[in-house]
């Protein structure tokens, strides 16, 4: 078993540390790309087994794959071990390259977290692909975080614009939900574009879930899911958000998403990977080991800066070494151009608070918090640190430069990428003295 946490050695320095790590350790493996889509799709020569529906192979004329998002690559280079040569063709779009091994299905990378001209092309693709589908076919799905930046098929207006949008609404701290109500307004291929063109053959969604609550019409901004929003909704946001005149954005670059249930009725949408199953992981692996453990939230949310000071006042009205878990998604308002993200923030505020028995960690579960380490750690040895360096962590939250704060003391996660997309995780815990 490869170690996902990859410098957890280095920061293990105190049993308390490595207690609150190997959490990690455990919830990361749990929700593996790779396990999950084994553990989903079967094939025997004669029946395929996709998310617990069962598939007569001989009933089926083509099988094509479609995968997108963050962990697309590693979970449709897991079909292949499964299909191989039974699929016929297929697309992946990833922000990541590699190598698949049929031959039969595309490559594309694309850009993340705003979209280019590479990731209309990709999307042009995909949809020229699942407009060849016929009613006997079969599409299997991929769908993960990062799929709203990589699926780009604008109408009226262009990438650019689209990353101009997406830029006003995260710089006002706008939560993912509404910024994907926006998007799936913006384009062709979300919002149930995807199920539209490969209508009417069946269609089958491995779903890897990073949306608190995981509502499969935010998931990458539900291409193959019925949309339950409308351009009214869409325009809500954008002037709660001031985005018209921010971004001079006209109204007329809206789209309405498909509505017809004709589109649906052959499509099956299941999350296979989610934050609840590393937390209820990470729950059992903690009382195995004899600690009291307590998932407080699947879905936390608001602003970095308050989540950390939340999650002492939490620590304060709980018995001494209980593990509070945590899942979900903070924001970042920037006021400044510092360099960092939302799970090192939420550390960096929790520092001005903690006592001396308090550990708490929050890592991005991709393994990229805005950065190439997936988040900070706060406790004691990180506060003599700062001491010790002359570092003053409100200056560095002020400036929203939580990286530079955590590249100094060294107290950062190093995950790589994980090849894992669930939202954020959080552990805090109070030891007792």
């Amino acid at each position: 078993m490869n170690r996902k946490i990859r410098n957890l050695d280095e920061l293990a320095v105190t049993q308390e540390r490595r207690h609150v790590l190997e959490l990690f350790e455990y919830g990361l493996q749990s929700i593996d790309t790779e396990a999950a889509v084994k553990r989903n799709v079967s094939f025997d020569g004669r029946i395929l087994i996709v998310a617990g529906e069962s598939y007569v192979i001989a009933d089926i004329k083509k099988i094509f794959v479609v995968g997108i998002g963050k962990c697309a690559l590693e979970a449709v280079q897991a079909l292949e071990d499964v299909l191989g040569d039974q699929i016929y063709g297929g697309i992946v779009v990833d922000v990541h390259d590699g190598k698949l091994k049929t031959g039969k299905i595309q490559m594309f990378v694309g850009d993340h977290p705003f979209p280019s001209e590479r990731n209309i092309s990709a999307t042009k693709a995909i949809i020229d692909l699942l407009r060849g589908a016929e009613e006997k076919d079969l599409v299997i799905t991929v769908i993960s975080g990062g799929g709203s930046s990589l699926l780009c098929q604008p109408e009226n207006l262009t990438c650019y614009d689209e990353r101009k949008i997406d830029e006003c609404l995260f710089r006002a701290g706008a939560p993912i939900q509404k910024v994907n109500v926006v998007r799936k307004h913006l384009s062709l291929a979300k919002g149930g574009y995807l199920a539209k063109y490969a209508y009417p053959a069946r269609v089958t969604s491995l779903i890897f879930s990073d949306v608190s609550g995981d509502d499969i019409q935010y998931i990458a901004s539900g291409p193959t899911v019925l949309d339950s929003t409308t351009v009214d909704d869409a325009r809500s946001v954008l002037n709660e958000y001031q985005v018209f005149s921010a971004c001079s954005f006209a109204e007329n670059g809206l789209i309405e998403t498909p509505k017809e249930k004709k589109y649906f009725e052959r499509v099956k949408n299941t999350v296979i990977v989610s934050n609840k199953i590393a937390l209820q992981v990470m729950k059992e692996i903690a009382e195995r080991k004899g600690a009291k453990a307590k998932i407080n939230s699947y879905e936390f949310s608001g602003q970095a800066r308050h989540v950390g000071a939340g999650i002492i006042d939490a620590l304060k009205i709980n018995p001494p070494n209980t593990f509070l878990l945590y899942g979900g998604e903070s924001t970042v308002v920037l006021k400044a151009g510092g360099k960092g993200g939302r799970n090192m923030e939420v550390a960096l505020s929790a520092l001005r608070f903690a006592s001396d028995n308090d550990v708490i960690i929050s890592l991005a579960s991709d393994g990229r918090d805005n950065t190439e380490f997936a988040g900070g750690i706060c406790d004691i040895i990180t506060k003599q640190k700062a001491v010790r360096f002359g570092l003053n962590p409100r200056d560095y939250l002020d400036r929203n430069d939580s990286y530079s704060f955590f590249v100094k003391t060294g107290d950062y996660i190093d995950t790589g990428d994980t090849g894992s997309n669930v939202s954020d995780l959080i552990v805090g815990v109070r030891f007792s003295k």
